[in-house]
């Protein structure tokens, strides 16, 4: 017996670290908080901003194990994030702001935490052929959008406040839209502006046969998309969210300094990208709707709250909404990182 009693004690004892360590490693996994996020479209240049994040280990080290899954629209990435298969989304303001005003008695409203594209993309797009120069002329032409896009959503507002008359809509399906316009078949189209503008560019079209009236150029001062959340999951995990909002704040500054090496994170999740074109689309997302005038001005993540006010109102007259939009009941800015921390501008 006593020969083998050193040989047991050293087994056991290598046992017990061993248990310790798994130990030790279960808590750490445990101790992480899993979010399911949505993006509003697909795989493209501006979902950089997401995806960056994750491949550079900033989710991670706020110990937070991040998927991010494409999508198919805002008004899905709402709905998906209210009903519980996603905790946290990418979506239009006037996509949520709708969902509150019509589904006051749901019980997991999301909200929002972020504001990323402090000026909405939606545009409206012509050939210049077609004579048409100023919003006016659009009065009595023939428009083309998917039903749910959001700058056809908001049109009627862009036209109060530039005087258009009544227009024909033609529905299509997304990835219809800009050749209906190439081949003539519409006279006009709404869409991002950095996405329509680059998708007519891939139909064969120039840009500088190309007029882009973007709806803030014209008087229309909307949000654009916003990190949101489902109140439950806030209610649940306040540090967590707070957590994802620091990581997006670190990896939204890596974009903005490496855009070429933030298309080669997208390039890595769907490799059929053409890298060019989508290096092309994230800067001018960038430049159009998150380094803008008004986001230096109100701060980087942040809203102004009139601001937010009168567009709750613009809102339900123009998307008729069942009842009117409580601004304070869609944005919730205490979660976000500091000042200091949101600062992607460098000054």
């Amino acid at each position: 017996m006593p020969v083998f009693a050193p040989l047991f004690s050293a087994s056991r004892r290598r046992l017990l670290a061993t248990a310790a360590t798994l130990a030790l490693c279960a808590s750490a996994q445990a101790q992480e908080t899993t979010i399911k996020f949505q993006l509003d479209w697909r795989y493209e240049g501006p979902s950089a901003l997401f995806l960056v994040p994750v491949s550079k280990g900033l989710f991670k080290a706020e110990k937070l194990n991040v998927t991010v899954d494409a999508g198919n629209g805002s008004g899905n990435a709402v709905n998906r994030v209210a009903s519980g298969a996603y905790d946290m989304g990418f979506a239009d303001m006037a996509a949520l702001m709708e969902f509150q005003a019509n589904n006051p008695t749901a019980p997991n409203k999301p909200v929002a935490v972020m504001m990323v594209y402090n000026n909405t993309p939606a545009a409206v797009l012509t050939l210049k052929k077609s004579g048409i120069k100023t919003p006016t002329d659009l009065t009595g032409k023939k428009l083309g959008a998917p039903v749910f896009d959001a700058g056809r959503r908001g049109f009627p507002i862009f036209a109060k406040a530039n005087g258009v008359g009544q227009v024909e809509w033609v529905s299509m399906d997304p990835a219809l839209r800009e050749t209906m316009l190439a081949k003539g078949d519409v006279d006009a189209i709404t869409g991002f502006s950095f996405t329509s503008l680059l998708s007519l560019e891939a139909r064969g079209v120039k840009p500088a046969d190309v007029t882009v009236m973007s709806y803030p150029q014209y008087g229309v001062k909307l949000y654009g998309n916003a990190i949101i959340t489902s109140e439950d999951f806030l209610k649940k995990n306040p540090e967590a969210v707070k957590a994802f909002l620091r990581a997006f704040s670190k990896g939204t500054k890596a974009v903005m300094a490496d855009p070429k090496g933030a298309i080669a994170v997208v390039k890595e999740r769907d490799g059929i990208i053409n890298a060019e074109l989508e290096e092309r689309r994230l800067k001018m997302a960038l430049e159009a709707s998150v380094a803008t005038p008004d986001a230096k001005a109100e701060g980087f993540g942040e809203v102004n709250k009139p601001r937010l006010a009168l567009m709750a109102s613009q809102v339900a007259d123009a998307f008729t909404t069942k009842g009117r939009i409580n601004p304070d009941a869609v944005w919730n800015g205490s979660f976000l990182p500091s000042a200091a921390e949101r600062n992607i501008f460098g000054k």
